[in-house]
């Protein structure tokens, strides 16, 4: 696999690159891969230490210490819908996408390896058919790869952003403004690296948000993606002082309900067909606990 470092990087560490690239290798995993030779620079085997300064050619070989094959679960799935190019899934709260070096099984991945055979290959053994990920603790509407062209038809669509998504959240505080837009650079948090943050060197997001209901401590959201950037929603209403409920890991004020993780769901997906070019739209219902939530807060 090759990875082209982009031109106008900010100088870092190759495993520190590598890391924020590939978020399910740890960053011990990236460091013992290049020591066994599996990762060079520019065809040139280096330390874990050496500083990217943009423009290189990173080649991670493909090996048994880097991908390995998962096998298909039978899981639950709820699929939205499906032909000879794709399937739209809705999504669990709680579910992982896809493997990663410390999850191995009970992902989509895994349900999807069950229920069909003819993945997209391109994103290799790990992402089978994964054009765009959710948090695990995100649920709603996915689209899913059945073939290379496909994949590489939906991938455009989503870089071009003539697929559009939607999303639902509940977060903490009350919104003045019944409707903005959020723009703030976003890359990996200095200091927790499992966290994202605005950062002066990561990658242009923008976020768009409307007011749906105001409640006595809360408020409960539309947001449109016009980037998609790891973890967007969640750091860009952190960042306006509104953080989502239930996300622990982006705010530490109390959340009061039964809900297992943030309460984002990925409601609506608009896309044009890879292959009969018609438009398309799709809708995965609100979560359980995010309806009975409302129903609580409402009440």
């Amino acid at each position: 696999m090759i990875c082209n470092v982009e031109i106008n990087l900010t100088p870092r560490r190759l495993d520190v690159y590598l890391n924020e690239k590939f978020s399910e290798w740890s960053r011990s995993h990236i460091q013992k891969m290049i020591a066994d030779g599996l990762i060079t620079v520019d065809a040139a085997q280096v330390k874990a230490s050496f500083k990217l300064t943009g423009g290189e050619e990173i080649f991670i070989k493909e090996s048994d210490a880097v991908e390995v094959e998962y096998l298909p679960e039978n899981l639950p799935l709820d699929i939205l819908y499906e032909d000879a190019d794709i399937i739209v899934v809705n999504k669990a709260r709680g579910m992982t996408v896809h493997p990663a070096e410390t999850v191995k099984s009970g992902t989509l991945v895994n349900a999807l390896l069950y229920h069909c055979k003819d993945l997209s290959g391109i994103n290799g053994v790990k992402r089978p058919g994964i054009v765009h990920r959710l948090d695990k603790d995100t649920s709603g509407v996915m689209v899913v790869a059945k073939s290379d062209a496909a994949h590489i038809n939906l991938a455009a669509q989503i870089k071009n952003k003539t697929a559009t998504r939607t999303y639902l959240a509940i977060v903490h505080g009350v919104l003045k403004d019944n409707a903005g837009i959020i723009s703030g650079a976003i890359g990996r948090d200095k200091v927790d690296r499992k966290k994202m943050a605005i950062t002066p060197d990561g990658k242009p997001a923008v976020t768009e948000f409307k007011v749906l209901e105001r409640f006595e401590n809360f408020t409960y959201v539309e947001c449109k993606l016009q980037t998609g950037r790891t973890h967007q929603i969640r750091v860009h209403m952190t960042a306006i002082g509104h953080p989502l409920l239930g996300d622990s890991r982006y705010t530490a004020r109390k959340n009061p309900f039964e809900i297992k993780g943030q309460a984002l769901h990925s409601h609506t997906l608009n896309l044009i067909h890879p292959t009969t070019k018609e438009p398309m739209q799709f809708t995965a219902p609100l979560s359980d606990d995010i309806k009975k939530i409302l129903i609580q807060l409402r009440g």
